[in-house]
């Protein structure tokens, strides 16, 4: 009798050697787009929260569940709230942005200079000390300044330049948030393609929410790991 491995076709043979492999990779990929994935971070925009090199963890689940590779939503649990790193698709050509969240549905925000105004109250700022700037930033620090912007219980550390481009939209408002939108801002004010650009993002096109950074690698030194970055919080 013919050996049962002689009879197979080709590509049964393939399915039966790497029927593993390729299940895994599926998995792999439905996990990532509906779950929990972590992406690269191409730009300077999320400065200092956020350094280019960094690999940040994002919570697929954070706010609802989709059908895998869609934006179609099975179940919706949660709203981004203020403050939150979010991850979506952007409305202006649909590529993928990291921002902040600064205005949920109902918000008033106003921006004067780099001072934020939401609802009416004005956010303090505390500069921060040297000591509390990311290491690769302090080569940067006589055209920076860097600080813990606190408004209506929401903390983030942000950072403006001394001395901005003239284009650079440091104001805006006041604008009151569209019922399932929300205003986003990159933590680096003045080099954002955020709200000022791309306008409201719409619940529809969030992705998730970032909680830390998963890993982070230097790009301007050889790709050394920046290790102190590792499995960091983000505020």
């Amino acid at each position: 009798m013919p050996d049962h491995e002689t009879t197979l076709s080709r590509p049964q043979r393939i399915w039966r050697e790497w029927r593993g492999f390729l299940l895994f990779i599926v998995v792999m990929l439905l996990f990532r787009s509906a779950i929990a994935d972590w992406n690269q971070v191409p730009t300077g925009s999320m400065i200092p929260s956020i350094l280019e090199g960094d690999r940040i963890v994002v919570d697929k689940l954070a706010y609802d569940l989709r059908v895998p590779f869609t934006l179609t939503r099975v179940a919706r649990w949660a709203d981004p709230q203020r403050s939150d790193v979010i991850t979506f698709e952007s409305p202006e050509d649909g590529k993928l942005l990291v921002k902040r969240v600064i205005g949920v549905p109902g918000d008033t925000v106003q921006m004067m200079n780099n001072r934020l105004v939401v609802n009416g109250t004005v956010a303090e700022y505390r500069e921060l000390e040297p000591q509390g700037i990311p290491e690769p930033l302090h080569r940067f620090s006589p055209q920076i300044d860097v600080a813990v912007e606190n408004v209506l219980g929401a903390t983030r550390t942000v950072m403006v330049h001394r001395y901005r481009h003239p284009l650079v939209r440091s104001s805006f408002g006041p604008v009151t948030v569209p019922e399932d939108h929300y205003l986003v801002l990159g933590d680096n004010r003045d080099n954002s393609q955020d709200y000022r650009v791309i306008g409201f993002v719409h619940r529809n096109l969030v992705l998730g929410k970032a909680n830390a950074i998963a890993f982070s690698l230097d790009y301007e030194n050889y790709y050394i790991p920046r290790t102190e970055r590792f499995f960091q919080d983000l505020m």
